[in-house]
């Protein structure tokens, strides 16, 4: 079965740090680009981040530059978001998902393969 899952999210104060995570199981992830998306209560569900299946390539959201880093170790058949200076409107679910496209693009239409999500909510 091939699956997606990601780990990793929290309760965090503004400003505080954590790292999601997005595990492989039952195929590896060294063809596939690999794009974060979070989706916040009552809005749609948004790109934050795409690798592409090298790691030789990353975009980001304007709202997340500079704060998130993406990175992947296809060995462990996993890929990490890095989000550091967390602010209230980061709160969301976070998903990964897998294109089989390599490229750092990621648009939300084609990602095949999803993961159920990990909550991260930035709060005092």
């Amino acid at each position: 079965q091939l699956q997606l899952v990601e780990s990793g999210g929290g309760l965090v104060q503004p400003g505080g740090s954590l790292r999601l995570s997005c595990a492989a199981s039952g195929f590896t992830l060294d063809s596939y680009a690999i794009g974060w998306f979070r989706q916040a209560p009552g809005k749609e569900r948004e790109g934050v981040s795409c690798i592409s299946s090298s790691g030789g390539s990353t975009n980001y959201a304007d709202s997340v530059k500079g704060r998130f880093t993406i990175s992947r170790d296809n060995a462990k058949n996993t890929v990490y978001l890095q989000m550091n200076n967390l602010k209230p409107e980061d709160t969301a679910i976070y998903y990964c998902a897998a294109d089989s496209w390599p490229g750092a693009l990621c648009p939300i239409a084609r990602m095949g393969y999803w993961g159920q999500g990990t909550q991260v909510t930035v709060s005092s």
